[in-house]
């Protein structure tokens, strides 16, 4: 594998329906496992229209293209002569060249580059399974296993995070596999292969060598074997295969570790078993593997409350801002809502019907005139945290993340519904950025719960190895909740917007400015048809409406 090249590419689109046109294409000649000379990258002007969901994730528009893109004709000679003959790879192989690339050369009547390599994707879902971090979604494995960040949902970055993961990941566990070399691994990848974790139906969850000792699910796997549908049966019979390879009898499986800084110690299967496991891990390791996935999760928590703040914060100015043009351009369309209504109820009902919908509008104008007070109520005091708070909240979490423990009270209907209540106050306190609420049940859990009138709980560690396993597997998949609450909202607009204003502040009253316009604009119009149909009523009833507005 050492001594074998090959292409790492990666494209950025106008969208996921034909016909896809190319934004941007990155590319890094890989030599074994390792990066090889300088990347490829390049911007294409395809003079076409970048849909705003696409512009979106990628951050390309059409004049950014304009301006910086060159002609694709151009750009795919470019990557010719840097791909040559080489095998490509990419972390979706069938998307970027069978559903990209090949129709685009197709469509501009350009030789095919390179040669068909391996998809990076379905390497990495075969090596990592059962996947410690929940997925393999790129930006979840790069923040899992903490690889550099780069530049996120662009074609260079995520060529440059794909490296990143084969050199410090994938290569590794492809040794222990003895894939030492790119056919072999070009092999493994294109194997037929499900994940060892089943991801649908009754045992979704659950790993399927639990079929040895568990009757119900090895029936549940015969039975999909049994399917009518070739597909299922199809995986049924590769999961039952999968049942007769022998696994040592004294092995534990256990999920990879990955996010405290150290590499635990493995044993990897053999090439047959596609799982990595840790055989009779000890007590005190164990509890070093929790004590790990606790500050990692500290560690994310704070930095989710870090980003939700500046983004809340600029929302809060942005609202305070717009909200009498908000709440004007709603008052009118309640106003036109129920003229219609009125209208309506007069023909069918008469007068005394219409009156009816008269009462409703003025509970529904009170109502969203409550709704306004109390959005104005929470984010009057809406501010990015300070580096005060910042610091505190790093020793919060650290406390915070110590009362997480789902599973050690399943069997205690009261303290279960304790523990429910208060990972639901912690949620509605980070979500609100209220430090005060956080401050109070980090420090004194007990007498928070003890002050709410709810059972107590005992939070300390004297648990035995079996529970520790089901805790740190709980704190994992915790921990990749968190990481994808926080990608959700580095992609969305509101985080996009929040950061053109923290290097821009002065472009906040430009975008209050012109949506006051638009509202003002809209309002407007709503104001007409109000009139008109307050005109249409007066025809038919001799009166206005009084209270409708």
């Amino acid at each position: 594998m050492r001594n074998t090249t090959w292409i790492l590419f990666d494209t950025e689109t106008t969208g996921l329906s034909a016909p896809i046109f190319v934004v941007e294409l990155a590319a890094q000649r890989m030599r074994g496992w390792v990066t090889e000379g300088e990347p490829f990258r390049k911007l294409l002007n395809q003079n076409q229209e970048i849909p705003a969901e696409a512009s979106r994730v990628h951050g390309y528009t059409r004049e950014i293209l304009e301006r910086d893109g060159e002609p694709a004709q151009q750009v795919y000679r470019a990557f010719a002569a840097y791909a040559g003959n080489l095998p490509l790879v990419s972390y979706n192989l069938e998307y970027d060249l069978d559903e990209v690339l090949q129709p685009e050369w197709r469509r501009l009547r350009l030789a095919p580059v390179g040669g068909r390599g391996f998809c990076a994707l379905r390497l990495a879902q075969r090596l990592l399974d059962p996947v410690p971090a929940g997925n393999c979604k790129l930006q979840t494995l790069r923040q899992y296993y903490r690889l550099p960040e780069r530049g996120a949902h662009t074609a260079l970055g995520d060529v440059q995070t794909v490296a990143d993961l084969f050199a410090n990941v994938l290569r590794p566990i492809a040794g222990h596999r003895g894939l030492d070399s790119w056919e072999k691994l070009a092999a493994f990848a294109a194997e037929e292969w499900y994940p060892s974790r089943i991801a649908f139906g009754k045992h979704k969850g659950r790993l399927i060598h639990e079929a040895r000792k568990d009757a119900e699910l090895r029936r549940w796997l015969d039975w999909l074997a049994g399917s009518a549908n070739a597909r299922n049966a199809k995986m049924g019979r590769w999961y039952l295969r999968q049942l007769e390879k022998d696994l040592p009898a004294d092995a534990t499986v256990f999920a990879t570790a990955g996010i405290d800084g150290k590499r635990a110690k493995a044993v990897f299967t053999t090439e047959r078993a596609a799982l990595v496991i840790y055989v009779n891990p000890e007590l005190e390791e164990l509890r070093q593997l929790v004590a790990g996935a606790r500050a990692r999760l500290a560690e994310l928590e704070v930095d989710y409350a870090r980003e939700k703040s500046h983004v809340d914060a600029m929302q809060a100015a942005l609202f305070r801002r717009l909200r009498e043009h908000y709440q004007k351009r709603d008052r009118l369309r309640l106003i036109l809502d129920y003229r219609k209504k009125y209208l309506d109820s007069l023909v069918r009902g008469g007068e005394e019907e219409a009156r009816q919908a008269e009462e409703n509008y003025e509970k529904a104008r009170a109502q969203s005139d409550r709704d306004y007070e109390e959005t104005a109520a929470a984010v009057a005091e809406k501010q990015a945290l300070t580096a005060a708070e910042e610091a505190e909240l790093n020793g919060l979490w650290r406390k915070l993340v110590k009362l997480y423990h789902p599973d050690r009270f399943a069997n205690e209907p009261d303290k279960l519904a304790t523990y429910e209540k208060l990972t639901a106050a912690i949620n509605r306190a980070k979500e609100a950025g209220d430090i005060k609420t956080l401050r109070e049940i980090a420090e004194d859990p007990a007498g928070y719960i003890l002050r709410q009138g709810w059972t107590g709980l005992d939070f300390s560690d004297e648990v035995e190895l079996a529970e520790l396993r089901r805790l740190h597997e709980s704190l994992q998949l915790e921990i990749i909740a968190v990481i994808e609450s926080l990608e959700q909202l580095k992609e969305s607009a509101e985080y996009e917007l929040c950061g053109i204003v923290e290097q821009r502040p002065g472009v906040l009253d430009e975008l209050a400015a012109e949506r006051t316009r638009l509202l003002e604009q809209e309002s407007a119009e709503l104001q007409q048809e109000a009139e008109r149909l307050a005109e249409e009523i007066k025809e038919l009833s001799g009166e206005k409406p009084s209270r409708i507005g």
